[in-house]
């Protein structure tokens, strides 16, 4: 029969073969992962199988220090929690690519990311990422976004549908070539048969997705692809074109530090579920999964 996802201290305790007073003298030091629900003590699966191959592997050996950074993609979800959880992580997000580079260098401790692949159909998928080779890669879920049109609230030239980007004179703004709606948009203009060379682009690329929707609201563009969150936070209009998986990567033995552990613990509570609610878009139902475990 197969494990719940959530342990009871003594099915964890048969689960690591040890004897429930241990398992108590772990929750005690706040070594093992878990939680109290109702004053009862429980054990996701998940991190308990993380917990466990992080000190098998011994991924926790010294070497050189890591900078917590988080890299990648820009979240307005992501960044609020952060700042809100103290999780003390400095913010670097120049787009889902630039975060994957960043990881495998070792110049961020994790890295945020949405892209797409056309061919699988998938989303942030480690082996055509180049993440293959990263024997203790982890991918955690933070949350499923709505994608769509972003335009202004007024919608003067009278948008529609992602056709209309290809009217003579509509401004199309867009993102850095690294980031993970460039590869989603690339992948639509290919499915709409519409010929990137005849796009009337924005003069700079838009290096956030608050960027994009603020270079909409000013009049540098007509419209843009981006998250539902930045067009409520600018006070755009807003088309569903596809919802997406944002995802948080790292190496396994990062999951444990403190930095992550306050943030995912926020993460968890209402004040957090409400700011989701308010900010819009987001489907935060798988929040805290363990989506790939090299």
């Amino acid at each position: 029969m197969p494990l719940p996802a959530n342990l009871t201290t003594a099915e964890v305790a048969e689960y690591l073969r040890l004897k429930e007073r241990k398992v108590y003298d772990l929750v005690s030091q706040g070594v093992i992962p878990c939680v109290r629900v109702t004053g009862k003590l429980l054990f996701p699966r998940q991190r308990i199988d993380l917990w466990l191959m992080n000190h098998l592997e011994g991924d926790d050996a010294a070497g050189t220090p890591t900078p917590p950074v988080l890299a990648g993609s820009q979240d307005p979800l992501l960044e609020w929690a952060i700042k809100e959880s103290s999780a003390e992580l400095a913010l670097l997000c120049q787009g889902s690519g630039d975060g994957v580079h960043r990881l495998l260098d070792g110049r961020a401790m994790l890295a945020g990311m949405h892209i797409w692949h056309a061919e699988s159909q998938r989303y942030n998928d480690p082996p055509t990422l180049g993440l293959g080779g990263m024997r203790d890669l982890v991918l955690i879920r933070w949350a499923k976004r709505q994608q769509g049109l972003l335009l202004a609230t007024d919608n003067p030239h009278r948008l529609t549908r992602l056709e209309d980007i290809a009217r003579p004179g509509i401004r199309l703004a867009y993102r850095q070539p690294d980031a993970g709606v460039s590869h989603l948009l690339q992948s639509l203009l290919e499915r709409h048969r519409i010929d990137a060379k005849q796009l009337t682009w924005a003069a700079n690329p838009s290096l956030s997705e608050d960027d994009l929707a603020l270079a909409i609201r000013q009049g540098e563009a007509d419209i843009g692809v981006g998250i539902e969150a930045a067009a409520r936070r600018q006070g755009l209009a807003f088309i569903p074109l596809q919802q997406e998986y944002f995802d948080l990567a790292m190496r396994r033995r990062y999951y444990f530090e403190p930095a992550l552990q306050r943030l995912q613990a926020f993460a968890r509570s209402e004040r957090f579920a409400q700011r989701a609610k308010a900010l819009g878009g987001y489907d935060i139902s798988e929040l805290g999964q363990v989506v790939y475990n090299a």
